[in-house]
């Protein structure tokens, strides 16, 4: 099958499959223990997610603050290692490795 299709649910599901890029974006204050364990991230509730990414950057400062969708989501994605979301994610996986060979 040569073609692909994205439609990700929440995009912040890719940005907990790298806690990683998450911390060096947000800072020391940044909390990722608060996010949620789960490896199969597109399967972790919209609401969940926003709600456990706000309160990992609740003390966050380097200007950047509490996280917000519109503010900062762009940006995030630039920063993801695609390795580490291609893991978390197979859908992500299937994209990138279509891509690839496109």
């Amino acid at each position: 099958d040569d073609s692909a299709q994205l439609m990700l649910q929440c995009m912040e599901a890719w940005f907990v499959a790298d806690r990683q890029s998450l911390g060096a974006y947000f800072g020391k204050d940044f909390k990722a223990a608060v996010l949620p364990a789960r490896d199969d991230v597109e399967a972790i509730a919209k609401s969940d997610l926003e709600r456990t990414l706000r309160q990992a950057t609740r003390s966050c400062s380097k200007g950047k603050g509490i996280y917000r969708k519109g503010r900062h989501s762009f940006e995030l994605l630039g920063c993801l290692d695609p390795s580490k979301v291609m893991e978390a994610s197979p859908y992500a996986r299937r994209l990138i490795d279509a891509l690839k060979r496109s």
